[in-house]
């Protein structure tokens, strides 16, 4: 008598009979296939390679965005001494960026500098165009942290804060440009010398005449008192 035969299983139902965690487990692998591949974290690249990627990406000129905005705001607002104007500035830096990034080389000039130098030059403009006077606000320079290697350094007491911001206040625009770009953005002299258009070596020099300049200003406030220094900017050049 012939053995009785089962019939065979179907394939498309072979999901249907695997013990309910191997379907767990086979979904989980259908679905991984599926997924998109994980988008690479641009944030740990370096500038020049952002920059090249930023050419063809618009994604990576967004990290180089993050990475500098509130910098170049802050410049902005020091030199302008008003926050939507800064804004504004500060927006318009970004966009011209964004718009010449194809044709951007390094050639010396990093992108942060070069970056800072259409924000100095926006500004430059935008006080020539308004025919505005170069305010910028020093209070909220010095309060913000300035800190370096002077007799003013560590100013925390309010008389001493306030003989600085005088001091401050009669250094010519460009000595206080450097001290910004210095101290509220963290640029080193080759950088800042980038910005300001100058060799290494005369950034270098004129930061020392600039914290000599600081230093005798106060240290005629210390000795007059009662005496107000003379309202004219200090040029050691």
């Amino acid at each position: 008598m012939p053995l009785p035969m089962n019939p065979l299983p179907d394939p498309t139902k072979r999901s249907a009979q695997l013990p309910s965690r191997c379907r767990v487990i086979m979904i989980a692998m259908l679905n991984l296939f599926k997924r998109k591949p994980k988008e690479p974290d641009l944030s740990t690249l370096s500038d020049p390679e952002l920059v090249e990627l930023a050419k063809e990406n618009k994604v990576a000129f967004g990290v180089l965005y993050e990475r500098y905005v509130e910098k170049i705001y802050k410049y902005i607002y020091y030199r302008t001494g008003n926050h939507q104007d800064a804004e504004d500035l500060c927006e318009a830096v970004f966009f011209r960026a964004m718009g010449h990034i194809e044709t951007y080389t390094d050639r010396g000039l990093p992108f942060q500098a070069w970056l800072y130098r259409i924000a100095h030059n926006l500004v430059a403009n935008w006080h020539r165009d308004k025919g505005r006077r170069k305010v910028i606000p020093l209070e909220d320079f010095v309060n913000s942290g300035l800190d370096f290697d002077a007799p003013d350094s560590g100013a925390e007491d309010r008389e001493e804060k306030r003989m600085l911001l005088k001091a401050l206040e009669r250094l010519p625009e460009e000595r206080q440009q450097l001290l910004m770009l210095k101290f509220i953005s963290g640029m080193s002299n080759a950088d800042i010398g980038q910005v300001l258009e100058r060799t290494e070596g005369a950034i270098k020099s004129l930061y020392h005449r600039t914290l000599l300049a600081l230093r005798e200003d106060m240290e005629q406030q210390q000795a007059n008192p009662a005496v107000e220094v003379k309202e004219k900017k200090r040029n050691h050049g």
